[in-house]
């Protein structure tokens, strides 16, 4: 298949930041969309800041940043925005009237053999893609964070999703430099649904006095190999993030592994959210 020439990715944060910058890598015109300009600036900053990284690092030669950086560009007009994109990627909260707002525009803007994706990590696949009027033209696409670092690409199927655009989905993960699992459409697909699993667990443990986070999250990544205990990455995904997919899972699943944990619900309440807050299990 011919990859996709114009990438448009919707809501600029952690997620939508990082799949703008990988796919500007990997060759592709890119148009980055919030509805806030001052947004927009820090997710360029921060794609900036990672490119440079690379640079320093030996992994990003000097020309490959500058043109990544130039094939990127940024809106505020979600419309316009779509009206050449042959794949769009919406990253926006995990709030269904929102991403309903957002895939209805994209819908009717897009080109009509143009692929919509969305990045959730938790929410229905068959469900949002009955908010399109082309739902095997629809896929999940959920990265990881950091998306230009985390290999794992896990592609979600609807309902009525196309073998065809399992197949370009599949085409799309390896143009990204992505490996590719594909699961069917089911509460928390496989990732959301195991991560949570533990880390609802080591809160609970935490809430008991079983131990502290850090040697909860330390039994972890020396007895199992986790690359990074559960409660750090609670801290680094967004406490609130992993509120709002445990209280979804609940609802859906209605199994005790996934009822919210007080101490979660109290922190939130709090604003300790983790590491965009400053504080949450750690103290960043």
């Amino acid at each position: 298949m011919s990859y996709p020439q114009r990438v448009t990715v919707v809501g600029s944060g952690t997620m939508g930041h990082g799949i703008a910058q990988v796919s500007a890598q990997a060759g592709a015109e890119v148009c980055l969309v919030d509805v806030s300009a001052s947004a927009l600036e820090r997710a360029l900053g921060h794609i900036r800041s990672n490119l440079e990284k690379g640079v320093a690092k030996g992994k990003v030669s000097a020309e490959a940043r500058d043109a990544a950086l130039g094939r990127l560009r940024t809106s505020t007009e979600l419309a316009s925005a779509c009206a050449d994109a042959s794949l769009v990627v919406e990253a926006v909260p995990e709030r269904l009237e929102i991403k309903r707002a957002v895939l209805e525009v994209a819908d009717a803007h897009a080109p009509a053999g143009a692929l919509l994706a969305s990045n959730t990590s938790s929410m229905s696949i068959t469900t949002l893609a009955a908010m399109t009027q082309r739902p095997e033209r629809f896929i999940g696409l959920h990265f990881f964070n950091p998306v230009h670092v985390m290999t794992l690409l896990e592609i979600v199927t609807g309902e009525l999703t196309s073998a065809e655009t399992l197949a370009e989905a599949r085409a799309i993960g390896a143009w990204l430099g992505k490996e590719c699992i594909v699961v069917r459409d089911s509460p928390g697909f496989a990732t959301s649904r195991l991560g949570i699993a533990v880390a609802m667990e080591a809160i609970r443990m935490v809430q008991e006095g079983v131990g502290t986070a850090e040697d909860i999250d330390r039994a972890m990544e020396l007895g199992y190999r986790f690359p990074m205990g559960p409660l750090r990455l609670t801290d680094l995904v967004g406490l609130d993030v992993r509120l709002a997919i445990t209280e979804h899972l609940y609802q859906e699943l209605g199994t005790d592994t996934f009822r919210p944990p007080l101490l979660l619900k109290r922190l939130v309440a709090a604003g300790r959210l983790g590491k965009k807050s400053g504080q949450g299990f750690y103290t960043w």
